[in-house]
């Protein structure tokens, strides 16, 4: 069985062992993930990202205790409403993790963060899950992008977790062309990918879901 607790219990002794291996020198890999960045957080979504969600079998309310599940900084399951929820993270005063479920046993965790300038990030943590399971996230948010009033600034899409999600801030919030190594996706609106196709001639843009562009580097002539 695998519960959110046991995500954020592993969190702690998981970031030790990066840190000996990183000091080591060993090669690894994270945990993979979805990277969400949206332009603003002002206009409650909750509710529309659940309707979203739902139709890829990702739900917000748990199957068995009728409640959404938050995360405290202990670990711990704090069960409240989707409406109580929805308040909260309209708040946009601090970080939280939230559980959504494709079953009962079967959860992703979801990290919402909110950036100075107004940006919502969160991140959805693939670890655990098929392959099928994943690609239903992420079709799940791709949807939700296209269907949320708030348009999307970029989405990530690191499968095996070969990067940091925090690499990309630089270039998606704060105007850096430094760009990581390429992951399984990235996906931009227009303001970021304008600029980063005029600022960085490897790269080249197509036509994705939701209006946003995938980029992907030029191969070698």
């Amino acid at each position: 069985m695998r519960i959110a607790r046991d995500k954020r219990e592993q969190s702690s002794w998981r970031r030790q062992i990066e840190c000996w291996r990183a000091t080591a020198g060993e090669q690894h890999m994270r945990d993979g993930y979805i990277r969400w960045y949206r332009e603003s957080a002002a206009t409650p979504v909750l509710a529309a990202q659940a309707e979203a969600f739902a139709a890829y079998g990702l739900r917000l309310v748990h199957p068995g205790k009728g409640a959404a599940v938050v995360l405290d900084v202990e670990g711990d399951d704090v069960l409240m409403s989707p409406e109580e929820l929805g308040r909260l993270l309209g708040l946009r005063i601090a970080s939280l993790t939230v559980d959504w479920w494709l079953s009962a046993d079967v959860d992703v965790v979801v990290e919402y963060a909110y950036e100075p300038l107004g940006c919502e990030i969160q991140t959805l943590w693939l670890d655990g899950l098929t392959p099928e399971q994943a690609g239903a996230v992420e079709a799940a948010v791709l949807a939700a992008a296209a269907a949320l009033p708030v348009p999307t600034r970029a989405v990530v899409v690191d499968r095996k977790g070969a990067g940091d999600p925090r690499e990309w801030d630089s270039p998606v919030l704060y105007d850096g062309e430094n760009v990581p190594p390429p992951p399984d996706r990235l996906l931009l609106g227009p303001p970021v990918a304008d600029r980063l196709l005029a600022a960085l001639p490897e790269l080249r843009g197509e036509p994705a879901e939701a209006g946003l562009t995938a980029l992907t580097r030029a191969r070698p002539a």
